[in-house]
């Protein structure tokens, strides 16, 4: 049986939100069980949708990360976009939500901590609070499913808007899991609903749901792409292209300066779990490298289940870093809008992992380092789990 989402879960009892007026944060992977968008099935239900708000890369996934979003099409209420310029515009200003009784947030996650939309979802909440509003979660599955917990947490001093929660990278919560979490965490005074959906289980990946896969993002292309992306988002924070523009993005990755063969033997003899490192070459057509010929590794993963990404991702760092020494580097420049720390830093929400690698340490030394942070969460973790 399929899983149900949210919206299918919704929209039989919408009419009850007849007389409110609502805004919709929403995107191209807004979608009934039916591939209808969400705003249309909110019209077509007789819901008056005064707005929607659009995440980075815009309502329909056509800009590149970290790339300000501004026209856009229209689909009849206006559409306001939460993602421009400055770290001014990720929230949303008092004039945008004039006129709002309600809002609802109806966007698939990918279940990492840096992946900016439920970043959106709190932030929008910390706006919310105290405020006359209802905040409704149409809740999605986590394509990672909803039992493993890997990773660190985020240290404090480390926000950003790929640091909005202080969990685990891979942390096991759907998006309407994470807003409740948020809001006891935060304290914060919300009117919080969570759609739940009918059908998912915590033991299901993305291909278990019976659902389709709509790329959240420019370079999410697959779920296979965001079994990987937890620990392959790491590599943006480096010299290391994590594979854009080329049409397996996170899957693959490399420089001109890596020797395929050697780095993907140094690779699996690491043993990562559930992953297989096959030695190749590939030319970016944007972003890093771009028209070069790049030395590389793909990931293969051969046992989904076991897969631990966020030690496959810094032991791709580790490697680069032990057999090319300085090429393999962690800049320090403007990252989402922040520059207190290197992106590295921000994405792993601590400056030990970096500072490990370039020490020299041992991988097994460095994993060591985040499995308190993972206990922690994972024993109280539980008392937000809406599915069994």
């Amino acid at each position: 049986m399929k899983v149900q989402t949210g919206l299918d879960v919704f929209l039989p009892n919408a009419r009850r939100y007849a007389k409110r007026s609502i805004a919709l944060i929403a995107n191209q992977t807004s979608v009934s069980s039916s591939l209808e968008y969400s705003w249309h099935t909110f019209i077509r239900s007789g819901l008056c949708l005064k707005r929607i708000f659009s995440p980075e890369h815009g309502l329909f996934g056509t800009e590149q990360d970290q790339v300000p979003v501004r026209d856009q099409p229209s689909m009849g209420p206006e559409t306001l976009s939460l993602y421009g310029d400055s770290a001014h515009t990720l929230r949303p200003l008092d004039a945008m939500l004039e006129g709002i009784d309600t809002v609802v947030f109806d966007i698939q996650d990918v279940g990492s901590r840096y992946y900016t939309y439920v970043n959106t979802m709190a932030m929008f909440m910390e706006r919310l609070a105290g405020r006359d509003i209802e905040f409704i979660v149409l809740d999605r599955p986590n394509p990672l499913g909803g039992l493993a917990v890997e990773g660190p947490g985020l240290k404090p001093g480390f926000e950003s808007f790929v640091g909005v929660f202080h969990l685990p990278v891979r942390h096991g919560l759907t998006a309407g899991e994470l807003a409740l979490w948020y809001r006891d965490r935060h304290r914060l005074d919300v009117n919080l609903t969570v759609m739940r959906m009918m059908g998912w289980r915590r033991s299901m990946l993305f291909p278990e749901t019976g659902l389709p896969w709509v790329p959240p993002s420019p370079n999410m292309p697959t779920p296979d792409t965001a079994l990987v992306y937890p620990g392959m988002c790491l590599l943006e924070g480096t010299t290391l292209s994590e594979g854009r523009g080329s049409t397996t993005p996170f899957q693959l990755c490399g420089a001109p300066f890596i020797r395929p063969e050697e780095y993907a033997r140094l690779l699996n003899e690491q043993e990562v779990p559930g992953v297989y490192f096959r030695p190749t070459h590939f030319k970016p057509t944007f972003n890093k490298f771009a028209g070069r010929n790049t030395g590389g590794v793909y990931l293969h993963v051969t046992d989904p289940k076991a897969f631990l990404p966020f030690l496959a991702g810094v032991a791709v760092v580790w490697a680069a870093r032990k057999l090319y020494g300085g090429p393999c580097a962690f800049p320090h420049a403007v990252y989402e809008f922040n520059s207190t720390h290197p992106a590295f830093d921000l994405l792993a929400g601590n400056e030990e992992i970096r500072v490990m690698i370039e020490s020299g340490k041992g991988l097994s030394a460095i994993a060591s380092s985040w499995s308190p942070d993972e206990k922690e969460f994972g024993t109280g973790k539980a008392s937000y789990h809406q599915y069994d």
